[in-house]
């Protein structure tokens, strides 16, 4: 989601190979559809781990045990269910509707809609985001 001061527009984005263009500026009205939805993935690697505990004044061990959860070999953040069938990151505030950790959100969140599996299928980010034009 977006950061955005308020009045200030950010800038309509586009990515080579995507036929659609994303107006960041949408963000405030979803209400952080993109942080919620059914149970999924938040994939982090090592330095993303690393720079989200110092972000919250965390030692990496507690982060870790607090809000990690390994999959394999890998990473993910944990989830919160909210509902039936609706699932949030743990750092999606329920109160402001966005992410309490935005500078330092994974490079997953970071490109989002901009995913390998939306390149040629954008009847299915439209219904994942508002900001596709």
């Amino acid at each position: 989601m977006s950061e955005a001061t308020q009045g200030e527009r950010l800038p309509i984005m586009e990515m080579a190979g995507y036929d659609f263009r994303f107006d960041p500026n949408a963000c405030a009205a979803c209400e952080g559809a993109c942080c919620r939805g059914e149970s999924g993935y938040i994939w982090m690697k090592y330095p993303e781990i690393e720079a989200m505990a110092e972000y919250l004044g965390m030692e990496l061990e507690a982060f870790a045990g607090s809000y990690l959860r390994k999959v394999g070999h890998r990473y993910s953040l944990t989830e919160k269910k909210l509902g039936e069938g609706d699932y949030a990151c743990i750092f999606f505030d329920e109160e402001k509707k966005r992410c309490s950790v935005y500078p330092v959100r994974p490079r997953q969140c970071r490109t989002f809609p901009f995913w390998e599996q939306f390149k040629g299928d954008e009847e299915e980010v439209r219904r994942e985001c508002p900001g596709i034009l």
